[in-house]
Formats: structure tokens, sequence, C-alpha cells
């Protein structure tokens, strides 16, 4: 050795420290770095309740309860397998509304533009978010365009505020979860996050990964059709499945057990998440749903969903218990036991 002392100053550390004096790219991930930022930060600032946070707020206006959600999206690259930035802007504001039980009925939509994006493509990805949103069956009522200098906006960013009536009677919402419910998934996990990271890094896994991009709503409104007591929706984005479940686990403080082999995950994503040293678990969906339902009704449950095209895929994947509030576990195929612990940072950036 040297002697001389170690300079610290440029080193880089794969887990982020949690106290940090800058924001992350961690901070936008979904995992427990987003939850803290929102917790410790945003909630004190606007006032709010962070034991209260969903995928949407349900307000009361003169005995109507409307649903309303906003998200920005910053995918890279903007155009995947399975869809586009255009696509996900709708279908990911839509399945927001639709995880507090709303019939989403309207869209707003901002385009930050950056300078040198060639008008052919913008109005490509016009295109594909008008016919979203005609196949979500929502309309787009407003919006607003910015231009930003060139080689500060990666082409565009959208951001969608989306907005939806419930239901009466409809009473959903991530503090609902309570022991005995059943815990089923609309289909096969993981090919989201795997499809954009594909492209984004010029990876081949012998077939086309393509993503879930799609809306969830016509599957929520078939639950409620058929009668079934739906006590929590979400829809597994940033973070995946993992961090879905530790949400409502902690928001409803009940413990929650999955079984792997029970969860849907395709051959071509397990692959390559394998390949890629990542748990399907975490990795992204855009077009999946967990639902926690009575245990009586999950038979009844999981068939409604298969009977639409949508949820052709769905599973029973767990239960929730009153042991270990707040913690997910999970049954291996050995027989013994993990623990499903929220993501720290970011393992796919940008992928919505």
């Amino acid at each position: 050795m040297s002697g001389e002392p170690l300079d610290i100053e440029g080193w880089t550390c794969p887990a982020p420290l949690r106290d940090s004096p800058t924001v992350l790219l961690g901070h936008g991930a979904g995992g427990r770095l987003t939850a803290e930022l929102v917790e410790h930060l945003f909630v004190p600032a606007l006032g709010g309740d962070a034991t209260a946070l969903a995928d949407a707020a349900v307000v009361d206006v003169d005995g109507v309860r409307i649903a309303m959600t906003t998200d920005s999206f910053v995918v890279r690259p903007r155009w995947f397998p399975g869809g586009n930035i255009g696509a996900l802007a709708v279908n990911g504001t839509v399945n927001d509304l639709a995880m507090v039980g709303a019939v989403p009925l309207y869209l707003t939509a901002g385009f930050i533009v950056e300078e040198g994006l060639e008008t052919e493509e913008l109005g490509r990805l016009s295109a594909a978010l008008g016919a979203a949103a005609r196949e979500a069956q929502v309309q787009v009522v407003a919006g607003d365009t910015k231009v930003v200098d060139r080689g500060h906006g990666d082409g565009v960013y959208i951001t969608t505020t989306g907005v939806g009536l419930v239901p009466a009677g409809v009473d959903i919402g991530p503090t609902r979860a309570q022991p005995g419910d059943a815990v089923l998934v609309s289909g096969p996990i993981g090919v989201h996050g795997v499809a954009v990271l594909s492209v984004r890094e010029g990876l081949e896994f012998g077939t086309e990964i393509r993503s879930d991009c799609q809306p969830v709503s016509s599957l929520v409104a078939d639950l409620r059709t058929a009668g079934i007591d739906v006590h929590v929706l979400r829809d597994p984005t940033r973070g995946g499945v993992a961090a879905a479940l530790n949400e409502i686990a902690g928001s409803s403080r009940v413990g929650v057990e999955v079984v792997e082999r029970a969860i849907p995950v395709p051959d071509e994503v397990r692959a390559a998440c394998g390949f890629l040293g990542l748990d399907p678990l975490v990795v992204a969906n855009e077009g999946k749903l967990l639902a926690f339902v009575p245990e009586h009704q999950a038979d009844e449950a999981v068939a409604v969903l298969q009977a639409n095209p949508r949820g052709a895929g769905a599973a029973r994947i767990g239960r929730v218990v009153a042991e270990h509030p707040g913690v997910v576990v999970a049954r291996t195929g050995i027989g013994g036991t993990r623990v499903v612990d929220l993501p720290l940072g970011e393992q796919l950036p940008r992928i919505c």
C-alpha cells in the first residue's frame, strides 16, 4: 500500500445511502426510498395523511364520489415492444383510477417536449395516446405543451391527470385487507420491465418479450358486476408485486403470504431475470392488477378475471394472515420461506 490517505470522494455505492442530501434516481423507483420521500417530505409539506395514500384519491362532492389521480411518464426508450410512452400515459392513469373502484371518464395530458424532437414522432405519440384513450373509453378534455432546451428533456415527458366516478357501495382501499382474504393476480408478471430493458440495453432472450401495457378497468368492472366484495386493488407498477404487497401489508397492518410457484412468471421473463440477477417480483408491470377478496369468493373471482381476455392468466397467489403484520413472506418451491422486502431503490430505471 502507498500509505497515502484514501480518496473516497468519488466512490459510489450500488445500494444508495438512505441519508442523502440530494435526490437520487432511486427516489423515483417506487421502493423504500420513494416511500420515505413521500412520507417525510411531501406529505408534511402538503398537509396530507400518509396512511391514506393510494393510487388515487376519492373525494365527496355533494354526495358524488369522484376519484382523481395524476402521474408523470418518463420511460426510456419512448417506443418498446407492446407499447410506447403515449399509450403508457393513458393506461397508467386509467388503471390508477380503477384501483379505487372508479369508472374512468376524463383525462388531461401535459407534454414536456425537448427541442429537436421530430414533429413526426410527436404526432405518432399523440396518435398513440389518443388511440389508447379511446380503447380505455376515456376522453382527453384538456392539455398543455411546454418545450425545453435541447439536452434537457430526453425527447418528451408526459403528465396525465385522470377523473372518474366511484359507484355507490364500492369501498376499495389499501387499508381494507384483512386476515382470511385471498390474494389474486390478473396475469403473468414482469413482462413490461423486461420488455423495456431488452430494447434499451439491446438484449436478446431468444423471443420478443412484449409489454403488458393495457387498461384493466374492464376487469374491475367485471368483478363489480359479479358481486365480488373486493377489499383492495393495486396495479404493481414501479417496484413490482413486491412493492405493491408491502404497501398493502403496511397500510392494513396485516401479514401477506404468497406461494412462489403459484405466481405466473413467463419462462422468458424468468430466464431474463435469472440472467440479469433480478427477482421477478420487483419488476414493473403496466397491465396487471392485484386483488384482495374474501376467501369464499376467491375461486369465483379468479374465474371472472379469466373470462376477460385481459385477465386470461389470472391466478390465486397467496393469502392475508394476522401474523407478522406489515411483512410479506414467500413460500419457496423447496418448502422454505423468505421475506419479500420492499425494494430500496432503482433496479430498472426509467420503465414508466
